[in-house]
């Protein structure tokens, strides 16, 4: 089963579902879709799921098709999902900057996701994650901490 989310946002995604619409595959599709209205022939589409519901079809996913959502995104990696993960675009209304092509640019370079930049390639992205083995998520928060600590004690020291 390919699980899609497009997460909470109140903007529209159709992009992404069309993009899903037009692939060929011979397995089921659930999208939880939020916000965006959408009619699907081959997706069997929820607006909201509730957190079981999201939960029970992350674990089921062979595959999760997603927004650059950091949650939902980590919340895949620690489940050892395959994830394709594409960008909400300013330019397209889809959201109010370009804060998720930062977010998916860190986590395609660091091994964790396959990237979605060009639509049409969905069904050549699904067919790599055949083969794909994300790379075990580690929080970089130990390192924020430090760091953030570090700055805190030189802005006090200047000051005294």
């Amino acid at each position: 089963m390919i699980f899609v989310t497009l997460g909470t946002q109140d903007k529209q995604f159709k992009r992404l579902l069309d993009a899903v619409e037009n692939i060929n595959v011979d397995e089921k599709i659930i999208a939880q879709v939020g916000s965006t209205e959408y009619k699907s022939k081959k997706m069997e589409v929820h607006k909201f799921l509730s957190q079981q519901e999201f939960e029970k079809y992350m674990k089921e996913a062979r595959i999760v098709i997603t927004h650059a959502g950091v949650g939902t995104i980590i919340y895949g990696l620690n489940l050892g999902k395959k994830m394709i993960v594409c960008a909400r675009r300013k330019e397209y209304k889809e959201h109010v900057n370009d804060h998720q092509m930062q977010i998916l640019e860190t986590f395609s370079k660091e091994g964790y996701i396959i990237p979605l930049e060009d639509f049409s390639k969905l069904e050549e992205r699904i067919k790599e994650a055949e083969k794909f083995k994300p790379k075990k998520f580690k929080s970089n928060n130990k390192n924020f901490v430090e760091q953030l600590d570090k700055e805190i004690i030189k802005l006090t020291k200047t000051k005294e």
